[in-house]
């Protein structure tokens, strides 16, 4: 064996590394969970639109991590605690005898980028049924490059201005992933308008069982998430992982507790959608809160996040499967929260409002969730506002009229009578019967 990597095995821990091995992977499967979650929550012609924006997102954002994400993200500050430098653009330096921590560097990226890919993926489900599919292609990578590059860097990179100068603390994402992507899916909401029928036409989830299945997975990839985040097999990995299931599993009830009250029905898009509420609010504060803490957030979550879901009638803003409502606003309680319910056995130090730290840990959190949260919006509402200026950012009537799975992919996700029977599939076969899709639609 070398030096050089026989010097870098005294560091890795074999045990470390297997669990996040294990954790990048159950985070990578959140993405095609999540496209199940959005899939069974669109109509019937717009199936295959959405899961297509989860799964390509996987590959874009991917491509933009190895060439300079990661680089921006994690490098050394260039000074001000905004950005990385470009020491390992291309992955350059990040051979199998670096490591982070415990654990070989290129696994540390490798989990940062799982990360970076659902982030981008959850914003679709703002702009579902009509967002331009070309216009998708190229709004990904760059954004994953203005917007979460630069917050990642802010949270969790070396000299980040929100974790080494104001102090703010986030164990596994909820400003970086769930406020960004909700602030930026409301942004794009805003840009690209409401879908046709907006608080007209009923719009309910075409498949159930596809939406509680996607959450199923969500639950299951998110114990990978947050346990993952401690980058380690550990205690406090342990204690993340419980406090992921408890808050999960109280968001669920509170959600349902809710819909019981105001509307005489639980729902199983409630229990799915409150499980999702509980668990996004987690994030962020999975390693600080104790047990209690973590059930109380996630019931939080779940209470607040059924009502935010009905603002969108309120306040006119067309978010399709409610990423607001979900993931911005649970990630702002669950930020929050933890400048009242943090615990020193789980800080090594800070402590919450309720546990004698007084007001000034949670008036760090509100300047983070602040800052974090206009930042997305304006550079998202930005990025929109310029993509729809030049190539078009918003399908066409007669496309959103006829569905996307037809019109932009040639397919469709079920069989509405427009191939025959045992007719072979392809674009010439399929789209000229536009019209007879769109009137079973």
């Amino acid at each position: 064996m070398p030096l050089a990597t026989a010097q870098a095995a005294a560091h890795i821990d074999t045990g470390d590394t297997a669990w996040l091995l294990a954790a990048t992977a159950l985070v990578l499967l959140m993405t095609p969970g999540l496209a199940l979650f959005y899939g069974g929550m669109v109509r019937t012609k717009s199936v295959l639109n959405m899961l297509m924006m989860s799964f390509v997102s996987i590959a874009l954002v991917t491509v933009v991590w190895l060439a300079a994400g990661y680089s921006l993200a994690f490098g050394d500050d260039l000074g001000a605690g905004l950005l990385g430098d470009l020491d390992h653009i291309g992955f350059k330096g990040l051979g199998p005898d670096s490591v982070q921590g415990t654990v070989p560097t290129l696994l540390f990226a490798t989990f940062q980028l799982t990360f970076a890919i659902i982030t981008a993926a959850l914003i679709s489900g703002a702009i579902a049924d009509r967002a331009k599919f070309g216009a998708w292609l190229v709004f990904v990578p760059v954004w994953a490059l203005l917007v979460y590059v630069p917050v990642t860097h802010w949270v969790w990179g070396p000299g980040g201005w929100i974790l080494d100068k104001l102090g703010a603390l986030d164990f596994a994402g909820g400003l970086p992933v769930e406020i960004t992507s909700g602030a930026s899916g409301l942004a794009l909401a805003l840009v690209l308008g409401p879908r046709l029928g907006f608080k007209k036409d009923a719009m309910r989830p075409h498949n159930l069982p596809m939406v509680v299945l996607g959450a199923g997975l969500l639950w299951f990839g998110w114990f990978g998430f947050n346990a993952g985040s401690a980058l380690g097999a550990n205690g406090l990995a342990a204690a993340a992982f419980l406090n992921t299931l408890a808050a999960g599993c109280t968001g669920l009830l509170g959600w349902l507790f809710v819909e019981h009250k105001r509307d005489g029905h639980p729902t199983t898009l409630g229990a799915a959608s409150g499980a999702v509420a509980g668990l996004v609010a987690i994030t962020p504060s999975c390693g600080s809160v104790s047990l209690l803490g973590a059930l109380v957030v996630g019931l939080a979550a779940g209470v607040i996040c059924s009502y935010a879901v009905s603002w969108k009638f309120r306040f006119n803003y067309d978010d399709s499967l409610d990423v607001v409502g979900v993931h911005l606003v649970g990630g702002i309680v669950g930020t929050l929260l933890i400048g009242v319910f943090a615990v020193e056995s789980m800080t090594g130090g800070t402590e919450g409002l309720l546990y004698g730290g007084g007001l000034a840990q949670l008036g760090k959190q509100l300047v983070a969730v602040v800052a974090v949260g206009a930042y997305a919006f304006g550079v998202t509402y930005g990025i929109g506002k310029l993509l729809d200026k030049t190539i078009g950012f918003r399908a066409s009537e007669e496309e959103e009229h006829t569905g996307l799975d037809l019109t932009v992919h040639a397919e469709t996700a079920y069989d509405h009578g427009v191939l025959g029977h045992g007719a072979p599939v392809s674009a010439s076969s399929v789209v000229p019967s536009a019209q007879k899709v769109k009137s079973q639609a």
